[in-house]
């Protein structure tokens, strides 16, 4: 007689005697995983390993490789040191053991690997070593026969793990480890017992994870625990009918009220993170070439990938296999995405550079697939700027995905799939897959997450899920797929099936209704830190933004200028961009990558810097050629270059050779000139028109007089003043700003003190170098061990130079300077930094009432608040900005610019400059040496909307060019200086800025102009050129001409455009000459 089951009494008991039915563990010799494996054959005759290394850590090619002289290499050798790279050739012969039986090469080299035909076509990816990501098997044939030949590849054994080299928060990852060749065996598998295991998975997790209230989790346990009963693991006949009974156990199906999945392999990978890019390029081919491998094995399959910068490397090394992969983007199984060249951070990048992001990206999947990406694919990033949906829309497509909010520390997120509206009310369709991860493991667990956490129910009833390995690639696996295929239609779960992400938004638009919005950024409440780390990285960001700006306005210029003699180097320009846009990555700008990404970083910007360079001198001597270079003469000026859109008057450098000119013009009481102590002469440009030149000559005394500013001791303490016509600045041997006095506004600044220096605790609750936790701010200490002195005493610029030390590690210097034409106080720093987890901080208090801070984001400002009233506000209480923050109250405000700095904090009427973080992982020498940067406060009268802190910044972070010519000689022969009326100009509007000017792509008789509304109001801009323009379009950031392109006004006579601005648009305008 059967013993009857009493599962429903003791239902714990049962699920663990399943889950040991299938599990590695101590019944490992009598479960069902002991007879998966049918054979197992290693070491001759039938393989034959011989391996070449590579020296240092060269990456050959596997032209180069296989040419090489091989040795011997066995089982149990060990290969480094980490990031060497070791080619095995290997030979095996399937015995007859095998025939009739699908037959699997294992090779286990503890690291990643690839193996390759001897044809040179990279076959598919490995990844050595435990863990889930483990996959070592290649298959050799679906069916040996008796007189199988002998076959020959190659594995290329890349000395890293999937996540680099070790732990990385307790290691560095330039340390030497040595990879063990665990494995390399012929095997086959049971395969009726393999179907039964990925059978058994998916209904034991669905008894484990559907809820004992309903009837299918019994049903689920009943079955599995059947299933142990039937089988036997000494008689694989029982197989059979263990998976019949799992067959009747899927033939149940879900209703059609239930929720659809719409299911998209993917393989994250991160254009560098734990590696250096030069991996990255190896992650790619070994990620991608594997899902090839498993669109042939299920027709089903659908796989998408994204970054353009990732396909271009691929095309670049592995042409065969970029072709294979073209072939099945045909077929729709292969779906390349996300419209940006690199998964890019959106907090840093300015908004060109996101325009850049955007139309390289774009371009590229346009000619090497036919289409754009409608979908802006970015899973893993720190936060989305609030410009983003209207440049997504910009740039042609229409739909976002992401799943980054689920982390947030503080906040759960409210919405699922909804509708993003920007700055300028453009909107996106959103989806944020409800599962929380984009490396889902195909699990029906995961499945069910995706209704239990679904926001938006009430509105449409589907989400997207993201299966597969990823971070470090590698991407779905044959077990996936399998237990893929088992849930597609069964009843416990919802419906399920692969598709591209298109299909799940344009269904969502079809049939959901009253989508929630979400107005403005979405703040990512973790990761803070990432505003700060790696600040030298930060640093030449934004200066190759600036100078990347100026040479394309440049380069127009000259281009047009003579079509015929000057060639435009849009190749180079395209090149540079691509490299900034490059170290964009989310991982790489933030801060958050291991030490050689920022060597290679380093290398990068350099790179950019010296071709810039080039660039610039190129353009300048085609529109001054004519020019003599700069001669010391006493008659002699030079000329400068406005390359802002507004009049301004700066302070400015006297190049060498003309410096004792300009010394022995000046009057013994002018203002107009300053020698230095460092010998650098200075002097005033004067109303210098916006991208236009202006001949500076020596100053006479019929010149213009300025001022004077001057420094000097205070009477009743121990503070200096700095003072101009326009504020009286009282600063202590600390660099403290104890009075901050406007002259004509007749009131006082400061509430307590300014530019105080405080030093946190700076150790979060796991990610180092990416998080600042809210309790650091319980925690500091204001530095007050300074000394100050006078170091400038006009009548251009006074000075204090400050020095202070830190810790006994680190030490502060600080220039803190007041010209005589501003009210704005620069601060010029350099520190010596040598902390453990430490954070420095600059914090001024005002005197300003607000409940809100603005702050500069790409093509426009963010208010936050400055109070902490809801866990919403207390989440920020660090947050992203770029050029200027500003507290502004009714008819005053205070504007903290900088040249390189991004995070920021205003509570109440403090706001605080995060300067330099230490944190030691990933990089270990992170932000370890030396720094030089800039801020500055600037007061203004009127609130913020009626300043031109926009324009400020652009100043702080823009100077003059200096031009190389004689202008005297120019002067003597009757002519103009070239540029000396505007290129451009914008009336009218003086809210509206022109940020870019540029070349048009694939059109040499047409140049663009990118503008946008700064300050959140509507205008009525004119433009003007002075380029030989005879029509203008409106335009798309793709450069295709958009449908309200009629609207513009076009004055041809004075080659004058009226635009029309809502507020915080970007307007493209493609100019054709």
């Amino acid at each position: 007689m059967n013993h009857p089951s009493y599962l429903q009494k003791h239902a714990s008991i049962t699920r663990s005697r399943i889950n040991n039915f299938i599990g590695d563990n101590q019944w490992g010799d009598v479960n069902l995983k002991s007879v998966i494996e049918y054979l197992r054959i290693s070491g001759e005759p039938h393989v034959s390993l011989e391996v070449w290394s590579a020296p240092g850590q060269d990456r050959p090619t596997f032209e180069h490789a296989s040419k090489q002289k091989y040795r011997p290499a066995r089982v149990g050798e060990s290969f480094g040191p980490s990031w060497t790279t070791h080619w095995f050739r290997v030979t095996v012969n399937i015995p007859k053991d095998f025939v009739g039986r699908s037959v699997r090469f294992e090779i286990d080299t503890s690291s990643e690997a690839m193996i390759w035909s001897t044809a040179g076509d990279p076959i598919m990816g490995l990844t050595g070593g435990g863990g889930r990501e483990r996959h070592v098997d290649y298959l050799l044939t679906e069916k040996a026969s008796a007189h199988e030949k002998p076959r020959q590849f190659y594995v290329e054994m890349a000395c890293n793990g999937l996540f680099g080299n070790g732990d990385y928060h307790q290691h560095p990852q330039d340390r030497n480890i040595y990879y063990r060749l665990n494995r390399a065996d012929l095997m086959s598998h049971n395969e009726p017992v393999l179907a039964l295991y990925y059978d058994l998975q998916v209904i034991n997790d669905m008894a484990n994870r559907i809820t004992e209230e309903s009837p299918r989790s019994w049903q689920a346990l009943s079955a599995a625990n059947a299933i142990v009963n039937v089988f036997e693991h000494s008689d694989l006949s029982t197989a059979e009918p263990a998976r019949e009974i799992a067959r009747q156990f899927f033939k149940a199906q879900g209703g059609d009220s239930n929720h659809q999945v719409y299911a998209v392999g993917n393989c994250h990978i991160d254009t560098a993170w734990l590696w250096p890019f030069a991996e990255t390029k190896r992650k790619a081919a070994r990620s991608w070439s594997t899902q090839l491998q498993l669109m042939d094995i299920y027709p089903e399959y659908r796989f998408a990938a994204s970054q353009a910068q990732q396909f271009e490397w691929l095309k670049e090394n592995y042409p065969s296999l970029f072709g294979r992969i073209q072939a099945k983007a045909k077929t729709g199984q292969f779906i390349p995405l996300g419209a940006t060249w690199v998964e890019c951070d959106c907090n840093m990048p300015s908004g060109e550079s996101l325009v850049r992001q955007f139309l390289l990206g774009q371009r590229f999947y346009k000619e090497y697939f036919g289409e754009i990406s409608d979908v802006f694919w970015l899973p893993d990033t720190f936060g989305y700027a609030s410009q983003l949906p209207q440049i997504v829309r910009l740039a042609g497509a229409k739909y976002f995905f992401t799943q980054k909010l689920s982390w947030n520390s503080i906040n759960r997120f409210p919405n699922t799939t909804f509708r993003w509206v920007g700055l300028d009310g453009s909107h996106v369709l959103t989806h944020m897959a409800p599962a929380n991860t984009y490396v889902g493991q195909c699990t029906p667990g995961e499945l069910m997450d995706s209704v239990k956490r679904h926001k938006d129910l009430a509105y449409t009833n589907e989400s997207l899920y993201l299966f597969g390995n990823g971070d470090g690639g590698g991407g779905p696996l044959r077990d996936m797929l399998e237990r893929m295929r088992r849930m597609e239609n069964l009843d416990g779960l919802p419906k399920v099936k692969q598709a591209h992400p298109r299909e799940f938004y344009e269904h969502v638009e079809s049939t959901s209704k009253d989508l929630a919005t979400w107005k403005g950024e979405l703040y990512f409440e973790l990761h803070r830190g990432t505003y700060t780390s790696q600040s030298n990285n930060k640093l030449w960001n934004r200066q190759s933004e600036f100078v990347l700006r100026d040479i394309e306005l440049l380069s127009t210029i000259a281009y047009f200028k003579d079509r015929q003699g000057f060639r435009y180097p849009s190749d180079e320009l395209t090149r540079l961009w691509k490299l900034v846009c490059l170290n964009q990555f989310h991982d790489v700008i933030p801060g958050s990558s291991i030490n050689m990404v920022y060597r290679d970083s380093d290398k990068i910007y350099k790179d950019v810097f010296t071709s810039a360079e080039i660039m610039r001198q190129r353009a300048l001597d085609a529109i001054y050629g004519e020019l003599s270079p700069l001669a010391a003469s006493e008659d002699s000026g030079f000329a400068v270059l406005n390359t802002t859109g507004w009049m301004r008057t700066s302070i400015i450098a006297v190049p060498n050779p003309l410096a004792p000119a300009f010394m022995r013009q000046a009057n013994v009481d002018s203002s107009l000139v300053q020698a230095c102590n460092d010998g650098v002469v200075l002097t005033v440009a004067a109303n210098v028109p916006g991208y236009a030149a202006q001949i500076i000559e020596p100053p006479t005394s019929s010149s213009a007089q300025f001022v004077p500013v001057r420094v000097y001791a205070s009477k009743t303490d121990d503070s200096y003043i700095l003072e101009n016509r326009h504020v009286r600045v009282a600063i202590d041997s600390n660099g403290q700003i104890t009075s901050y006095y406007d002259h004509e506004a007749k009131r006082e600044l400061v509430a307590t003190a300014g530019n105080a220096f405080e030093l946190y605790d700076d150790v979060p609750d796991y990610w180092d170098a990416w998080d600042i936790e809210i309790y650091s701010l319980e925690k500091y200490q204001t530095l007050t061990n300074g000394t100050l002195r006078i170091s400038q005493e006009g009548p251009l610029v006074a000075s204090l130079e400050l020095k202070l030390d830190i810790s006994e590690h680190s030490k502060l210097t600080q220039k803190i300077s007041l010209s005589a034409i501003s009210a704005r106080l620069d601060f010029d720093t350099e520190v010596d930094w040598h902390e453990n987890r430490k954070c420095l901080k600059a914090s001024f208090t005002w005197d300003i009432l607000s409940d809100v801070a603005t702050y500069e984001t790409q093509f426009g400002v963010v208010q936050r608040p400055t109070h902490r009233n809801t866990s919403w506000d207390i989440a920020k209480f660090e947050v992203c900005a770029h050029k200027f923050a500003d507290l502004s109250e009714f008819g005053y405000g205070v504007s903290l610019l900088n040249d390189c700095k991004y995070g920021h904090a205003t509570l109440g009427n403090k706001m605080s400059l995060s300067l330099l973080r230490a944190p030691k992982a990933p990089d270990e020498h992170c932000d370890m040496g030396a720094h030089r940067f800039r801020y500055a406060v600037y007061p203004h009268t009127g609130s913020f909307n009626e300043s031109n802190v926009v324009q400020e910044a652009y100043q702080f972070n823009v100077p003059l060019q200096i031009l190389p010519c004689d202008t005297s000689a120019l002067l003597a022969g009757g002519r103009e200086l070239p540029l000396a009326q505007p290129c451009f100009s914008i009336s009218g509007a003086r809210n509206v800025v022109l940020d870019t000017v540029k070349l048009a792509e694939d059109d040499g008789n047409s140049f663009v102009v990118r503008m946008y509304e700064a300050y959140g109001g509507h205008a009525r801009a004119l433009l003007t050129t002075r380029l030989s323009a005879v029509a203008v379009h409106k335009v798309n950031i793709l450069e295709e001409r958009v449908d309200d392109d009629a609207e513009l006004s076009w004055l041809s006579h004075s080659k004058t455009v009226e635009v029309e601005f809502k507020p915080f648009e970007i307007v493209t305008l493609k100019f054709t000459c």
